[in-house]
């Protein structure tokens, strides 16, 4: 293993923005808020109008919800953290310490500002232009982060538009196959529906509240209770069954469709604790998350979302891309896995602490391995 070596705007990097709600809160005072009724509105009344998400309602509501079954247990998370490089190869311990020291001394020595710096000053692939079109800009959650045309998902034989994109890294000989979108808006939960079913799907990791500091972040595109449903034109959405944890919410989701009676489930993996500011306080937390993510996942691309599909959702794909290199003991390059990030949705990880944090995570990883391979030797 080796590493050394926004939320964006489309039409040029972002600049002097330290964290994802400075960006947001300056997006929402300079540009206002597209609503799906075509007419320009601000963030406040996006909210009036979804006014039965505050944030004590949805914990209200969650809190309400009779205990779901154990899907997992804590231990089986824990479990999944124990990551053993395979093969472990010779002198596992000694690459460990290098590794270590240093991603250390990057941190220490402020390299990872001077990384971050440099990924800010690369040119968007394209236009956008489909995402810019009239007949699509009530269908964007910020006007100005939209996917490229290049790597866009399309829906249906009209290759229809929604804000999403393909994202395709190669870990080793596999390649790890994602969408990264937006949180869907109540005008785009049918089409984003459509964008699973079509892709086969079957792994949905939602990054966000629906609300945080009294701002809608996603609309609520999923039955809650068991003996609820959604029904939409193409679609029939039914909640089997959820697990409430500590850190996360895992919905299973059957999805029904109309035309063909076909009937499949989709796991619906909600991460609850990232905080207003920053990033999330245990990083245990997000590794099991992710972990199980990866273990639960089978076909077609893993959907990801947060707000505007790039920060947070960012941040989820660059870990997972970091932890699969360890596990198969390969090197790896955080800089350039983001910037291969970035040239397939713009703004990819997309504040400096967000970029810090997948430093401190895979340190935190490599350091628990290093832990775990000396009680082995004792």
């Amino acid at each position: 293993m080796c590493s050394k070596d926004s939320e964006n705007k489309c039409s040029s990097p972002l600049q002097g923005q330290s964290t994802e709600l400075e960006y947001q809160a300056n997006a929402e005072k300079s540009q206002q808020y597209l609503g799906c009724a075509g007419s320009l509105r601000t963030d406040s009344q996006e909210s009036e109008t979804d006014s039965w998400m505050s944030e004590e309602d949805v914990a209200r509501r969650i809190s309400l919800l009779p205990r779901g079954s154990s899907l997992v247990s804590e231990d089986e998370l824990t479990q999944l953290t124990h990551i053993v490089p395979s093969p472990t190869g010779v002198g596992l311990r000694s690459r460990l310490r290098a590794l270590i020291q240093s991603l250390q001394q990057q941190i220490e020595e402020q390299e990872i500002l001077k990384e971050f710096v440099a990924l800010e000053h690369m040119k968007p692939l394209d236009g956008c232009r489909v995402g810019k079109a009239p007949e699509n800009r009530e269908k964007n959650r910020y006007r100005d982060i939209l996917p490229y045309d290049a790597t866009r998902v399309p829906l249906g034989a009209s290759r229809g538009y929604i804000n999403a994109s393909y994202i395709r890294m190669h870990v080793g000989g596999e390649e790890h196959f994602y969408i990264s979108t937006q949180g869907p808006l109540p005008c785009t939960v049918a089409d984003f529906w459509q964008m699973v079913w079509e892709n086969e799907s079957d792994v949905i990791a939602m990054m966000t509240k629906e609300v945080e500091l009294g701002k809608v972040k996603c609309h609520r595109y999923w039955p809650e209770l068991p003996e609820d449903s959604l029904d939409l034109a193409e679609f029939h959405l039914r909640l089997d069954n959820y697990q409430i944890l500590e850190y996360f919410i895992i919905r299973i989701i059957e999805i029904i469709n109309k035309q063909t009676g076909e009937r499949r489930f989709i796991r619906h993996l909600q991460f609850t604790t990232w905080p207003d500011h920053g990033t999330p306080r245990l990083i245990e937390h997000l590794v099991k998350f992710i972990r199980y993510m990866r273990k639960v996942h089978k076909t077609g691309p893993i959907t990801a979302h947060c707000s505007a599909g790039i920060g947070r959702s960012g941040v989820l794909l660059c870990i997972d891309i970091l932890l699969g290199c360890i596990e198969k003991d390969l090197c790896f390059n955080i800089k350039q896995t983001v910037r291969e990030l970035r040239h397939q949705r713009f703004g990819m990880v997309q504040t400096k602490d967000q970029y810090l944090f997948c430093y401190e995570v895979v340190l935190e990883v490599l350091q628990n391995m290093e832990a775990m391979e000396s009680q082995l030797l004792q």
